[in-house]
C-alpha cells in the first residue's frame, strides 16, 4: 500500500511517500495512524495528535473509522486553514 504525506506531516516524517505492508490487525484509518506513530521519532512527532490528521483513501477524504480493505493509496494531511 502506498502512503503519501503532505506539508508538515511530510517534513516531520522525513519523506513524501513510501510503500508499506500493513501488519495483521491494521484495519481502519485509526489503526494505521496508531501503528505509524510507533514507527519512530519522526512519525511520533507527525502523529502526536492523530485526531487532527486528515486522511484520504484513493483520493477521497474519509473519517478515521473508515476501513482500509482494498485501499491502494492513503494520503495524510495536516489540518487545512483558509484565508
Amino acid at each position: 500500500m502506498k502512503l503519501i504525506y503532505f506539508a508538515w506531516v511530510r517534513e516531520r516524517i522525513g519523506k513524501s511517500e513510501e510503500d508499506v505492508e500493513l501488519p495483521v490487525g491494521i484495519e481502519t484509518v485509526a489503526d494505521l495512524l496508531h501503528w505509524l506513530k510507533a514507527r519512530g521519532d519522526g512519525y511520533e512527532q507527525a502523529l502526536q495528535h492523530p485526531q487532527v490528521i486528515r486522511v484520504a483513501i484513493d483520493h477521497e477524504h474519509v473519517a478515521h473509522g473508515e476501513r482500509l480493505a482494498g485501499a491502494r493509496e492513503i494520503a495524510l494531511f495536516p489540518p487545512m486553514t483558509g484565508g
